[in-house]
């Protein structure tokens, strides 16, 4: 009885397996990201946390939480005004990375029923 016990357990689980080896992010990254994604779009507190947290799921099984952090910053540094944003914006490995960063959010977010034409 026991042992049937068990092994429903694990066949409950085994969907789930996937999720463990992702590439899983730092909880307060995660936790900040999916902040940042609700304030760029409102709605429903429980709604947008299920949503925004997908969004983050899906790039982190796409990306290593490096690259993710690389592409990240290079996204954000873009909007520093002045002399040390100029660097960014006209670096072009960092150009590179922000838009991959863009384009895997967009991806992610229409995944996640997200809309489109919020940042």
């Amino acid at each position: 009885m026991k042992n049937s016990v068990r092994a429903l357990a694990l066949c409950a689980l085994l969907p789930f397996a996937g999720l463990a080896q992702a590439n899983d992010f730092p909880t307060l990254d995660r936790v900040l990201y999916v902040h940042e994604c609700m304030r760029e779009h409102p709605g429903s507190h429980y709604e947008m946390v299920s949503k925004c947290t997908c969004v983050l799921d899906r790039i982190a099984a796409q990306v290593s939480h490096e690259e993710f952090m690389a592409m990240k910053t290079a996204s954000d540094a873009r909007s520093i005004g002045g002399e040390r944003g100029g660097y960014i914006r006209a670096n072009k490995s960092q150009q590179k990375e922000a838009r991959r960063f863009g384009e895997l959010q967009k991806e992610a977010k229409k995944g996640c029923f997200i809309a489109a034409d919020k940042p």
